[in-house]
């Protein structure tokens, strides 16, 4: 995705919300030096350079070498994590909506060699294939206000945990240990829920969704979920365990109802859709379905969800609630396009959560102007596409 050259007007509203984003990071910075660092790097990640390595970073700010950046990256003293939660509020600060869906998913960053914290050959989403990547799975928010990163974790393989010589010296904490993408993603969204994040909906792919305790822990809390899973997922009806693929079979024609899941580049993303109620553990307070998508050009294109929810929800909330899904690729692609997120060439465990955190953060401050603008230009209509992530 490329990147146009910020305007005049661009830099001098990213000066003005990066004064104040300035001010509200000093306080995790111990010394003044890094604080005004990460400040500028924050800048360099929306500036121009075509690239947003360490090199370029420092060029674009004015530097003949990039030690500053290595070190703020590397070695400087301050805790990603807590930058992390102060983001999360950031975001929720300025685009909060009740109607909104926290969003999980993944994509890969291609790397070479064996030694970056976590990488090897396994699926990138990014590459469409195996490839020798690190994996990161990101949670994100989105409402009608706009969308922007709220969470990462880097995805750590079994085989680098099980091998402790060579998880510590990519700097990898001795407590961390293996955790499936699912697991990650749920530790994301229970932060944000427990620290008062609010979301309608929860939804995800079929990585997140064809995974029982995922489901479970939502339900447990309450939160309501549309979260696509396999064709082959089973689920209980009555007395009945079915796999989806052929309980769609069973649908009546009338139970089809053609609606729109949300806008895309080219307008309405119309589809054909049916939902089915599948058991569920307390039905009276907190009901299951089974979503299905049909393509209107190609009624053999179909996709599932599972969803979980209040008995009076109404199907077309639901097929609102999936159409978010889509919101986190654009993210990740804006987010990679625009402030650098696979720029990075940090090797180690801290450096890819600093420079991954600083380049959300960096995205979060043009999701807030660009919210800021339209909100001063009133309704706008259109939206953009899905891309691959």
């Amino acid at each position: 995705m490329a990147k146009d050259r910020p305007t005049t007007q661009d830099v001098h509203c990213w000066a003005e919300e990066l004064e104040r984003v300035g001010d509200r990071l000093g306080p995790h910075f111990a010394r003044s030096e890094p604080r005004r660092r990460a400040v500028d790097y924050l800048k360099g990640l929306l500036g121009d350079a075509e690239r947003k390595n360490g090199w370029q970073v420092a060029e674009y700010l004015g530097d003949d070498r990039p030690y500053g950046v290595q070190h703020l990256l590397g070695r400087a003293d301050w805790d990603a994590d807590a930058v992390r939660d102060d983001l999360r509020t950031y975001v929720m600060e300025h685009l909060a909506d009740s109607d909104g869906a926290l969003i999980v998913d993944e994509t890969g960053f291609l790397k070479k060699g064996t030694k970056s914290a976590g990488v090897q050959r396994q699926y990138s989403g990014t590459a469409g294939r195996v490839e020798n990547c690190q994996v990161g799975v990101f949670l994100a928010f989105a409402g009608r206000h706009g969308r922007a990163f709220l969470d990462r974790a880097l995805y750590l393989p079994r085989e680098w945990a099980r091998d402790a010589a060579r998880s510590k010296e990519a700097g990898i904490p001795a407590e961390v240990t293996f955790a499936t993408k699912p697991a990650l993603a749920l530790r994301m969204v229970e932060r944000a829920l427990d620290t008062g994040v609010r979301a309608a909906w929860v939804t995800g792919d079929e990585v997140y969704g064809s995974d029982g305790k995922f489901r479970q822990a939502l339900e447990r809390r309450r939160q309501p979920y549309v979260l696509a899973v396999r064709s082959d997922q089973c689920v209980c009806v009555g007395l009945r365990q079915v796999r989806v693929k052929a309980l769609v079979s069973e649908a009546p024609p009338e139970a089809w109802q053609r609606l729109s899941a949300g806008d895309g580049s080219k307008g309405p993303r119309w589809y054909d859709w049916a939902c089915v109620p599948v058991n569920g553990p307390e039905p009276e307070v907190f009901r299951r379905w089974l979503l299905v998508r049909r393509s209107v050009s190609d009624p053999e294109d179909l996709a599932y969800y599972l969803c979980g929810g209040r008995p009076d929800t109404p199907g077309a909330e639901l097929v609102r609630a999936a159409g978010l899904r889509w919101a986190i690729e654009e993210c990740i692609e804006a987010a990679k396009g625009e402030v650098g997120l696979g720029h990075y060439e940090v090797r180690s465990w801290a450096g890819w959560h600093r420079h991954v955190t600083l380049a959300l953060f960096a995205h979060a401050v043009l999701a807030v102007i660009r919210a800021q603008a339209a909100s001063a230009a009133g309704p706008q209509k259109g939206g953009r596409g899905r891309h691959r992530r």
